[in-house]
């Protein structure tokens, strides 16, 4: 019998220890539990390191707390702080690690916007957390199948919510289109998270001239903070730079030509 693995990742410790032993019930299930991004993460790193992945992470999408070494990569217009939800970018993060790990959001209550950004991020399903055992096993099933699974009621505005990310993904490639590349360079490292004084090491130029370029991409994009440059950046798709081990930034014909 081939045997199914199930990571399930909940900060609640009783609703996962439940779940985790209802599902331990099938016959060609087994599962375990994480209580955060970070458990989870280091579970997947041990399980892949020892040569038994797993093949499914259920996700609880209000999962608390930053995940420590992951870049959240899903920029939304609420949530924490950084404008990002935390449970959803652990989907982000895990699925560039290991592709082959199929998702699926465990949710308290449906919502258009939220599903659509767990698919773009990379989830194969989305499932309100009171459905039954069997309802939750048929998504295991099928996402392992390649199947993608949402409530009924969700998929008309989970497709409204996709068609206007398409949208805002055009607009903000048009407005990044219209930098120079002196100023996509210093976008790309405010996207890697570095400040004035570290982008001009980097860049080998004088902060005031950072700043000068800062202001410009700022004004460009039409927004008013680097959140918010950062955050329209990764809807046109731009990267963090990478930063050379001689201390400067490798430029995109660089590295793939290394």
């Amino acid at each position: 019998m081939v045997r199914i693995r199930v990571l399930v990742v909940d900060d609640h410790r009783i609703f996962a220890e439940s779940l985790a032993a209802a599902l331990a019930a099938e016959p060609d299930v087994d599962v375990s539990a994480a209580g955060s991004g970070s458990a989870a993460l280091r579970s997947l790193e041990r399980a892949a390191a020892e040569g038994r992945r797993y093949d499914v992470l259920l996700v609880d999408a209000d999962l608390g707390g930053n995940v420590p070494g992951l870049r959240p990569a899903v920029p939304v217009s609420e949530g924490n702080e950084d404008g990002l939800v935390d449970g959803i970018s652990l989907v982000a993060g895990v699925r560039v690690a290991q592709p082959t790990v199929k998702i699926v959001v465990l949710a308290e209550r449906d919502d258009p916007r939220r599903a659509a950004l767990a698919l773009q991020a990379g989830a194969c399903g989305w499932v309100a957390k009171d459905c039954s055992l069997s309802r939750l096993l048929t998504v295991i099933r099928g996402v392992l199948r390649e199947e993608t699974h949402l409530p009924p009621a969700l998929l008309t505005g989970v497709l409204r919510e996709l068609t206007a990310a398409r949208k805002h993904r055009t607009d903000s490639e048009r407005l990044v289109e219209s930098l120079t590349p002196r100023e996509r360079e210093v976008l790309r490292c405010m996207v890697a998270g570095l400040g004035r004084k570290a982008v001009a090491e980097r860049l080998f130029l004088s902060p005031h001239t950072v700043r000068t370029h800062m202001q410009n991409v700022l004004g460009k994009l039409g927004v008013h903070s680097t959140l918010a440059a950062v955050a329209l950046a990764r809807r046109a798709g731009v990267g963090p730079a990478d930063l050379g081990p001689a201390g400067r930034v490798v430029r995109p014909e660089e590295s793939n030509s290394a």
